[in-house]
């Protein structure tokens, strides 16, 4: 049988990466001429010691300093308080020079992430995680989307498939991929599921997975999802990332899953790339906006 083809995040999330480069070029050309403009500028508030946070905000550096987006990493005590925190917050809404502000989770047990989330301007939230963006998202006025959820969204329009219609299946319920990600997946027409904690409690997971014609899977569990489920011919993308041994994987046992699969993401090199091009999108968008662009 035919393997799965590869939906290579990478590659989509150059040609992406490419746009933006050439536009943020275009933009600062005036201030060569004498005018002073500001580059987009994102701020990342780390608190605490979190490996997998620190290697994320490596990679979104990385790729930053590539485009011409500045990046700068604020690592802030994990013994700071909720208070103190959402005071810097506070202090970077009324910074100029900053254009997005991302505070990576996990956060610190004291610390209430939805308190620090909705203290981020609504004007600087490039990872589309505040109230007022998510209420956009559900009126279909989009400013700010959650990165990760656009990025499944570039993955699949890129395989071609018309969604009108087509049986989505999402397992995880979770707010920054799976509810978004059923709102995007809604305004494109696609039949769409969400399966939980109960879905599988109930014992109804494997019948909802057998059926999608396009299974996301967001939970963050290794091999969750068993290979020998996927229909035929489906579509599957896999947000998870799962270390396993000295080994990253997703959520989606992938070497069964890609011998029925018609398309397929691996981890790590799907999902992930894209999930940081996208950030620099929105850090372009929301510098655009505060300067009337």
């Amino acid at each position: 049988m035919k393997e799965a083809i590869l939906l290579e995040g990478k590659k989509i999330a150059e040609k992406l990466l490419t746009e933006i480069e050439a536009e943020v070029k275009q933009l600062m050309a005036p201030s060569i001429e004498g005018t002073d403009y500001l580059r987009p500028t994102i701020v990342a508030v780390s608190v605490g010691n979190n490996k997998a946070s620190e290697v994320y905000l490596k990679s979104q550096k990385k790729i930053a300093d590539k485009v011409g987006i500045n990046h700068i990493i604020k690592n802030l005590n994990e013994n700071i308080s909720e208070e103190e925190l959402i005071k810097i917050i506070k202090v970077l809404n009324k910074d100029t020079s900053v254009h997005g502000i991302i505070v990576p989770i996990p956060l610190p047990k004291h610390i209430k992430i939805s308190n620090v989330l909705d203290s981020i301007s609504k004007e600087k939230d490039v990872e589309g995680v505040h109230p007022y963006n998510l209420g956009r998202l559900v009126l279909k006025k989009n400013i700010f989307v959650p990165c990760t959820a656009q990025a499944v969204m570039e993955l699949i329009d890129s395989s071609g498939i018309n969604l009108y219609g087509a049986e989505v299946v999402i397992v995880g319920a979770g707010k920054v991929v799976g509810r978004p990600l059923s709102l995007l997946l809604m305004e494109k027409m696609a039949t769409t599921t969400i399966c939980n904690i109960a879905t599988f409690e109930k014992k109804h997971l494997l019948e909802h997975v057998g059926r999608a014609e396009v299974l996301i899977v967001a939970v963050g569990k290794a091999g969750v999802i068993k290979g020998d489920w996927i229909k035929e011919g489906s579509i599957v993308i896999d947000v998870g990332i799962n270390r396993v041994g000295d080994k990253i994987v997703g959520d989606v046992e992938f070497e069964v899953a890609r011998k029925r699969a018609s398309y397929i993401t691996q981890v790590p090199g799907g999902v992930g790339p894209m999930t940081v091009a996208i950030l620099m999108k929105n850090v372009l968008t929301a510098f655009k906006r505060q300067k009337d662009l």
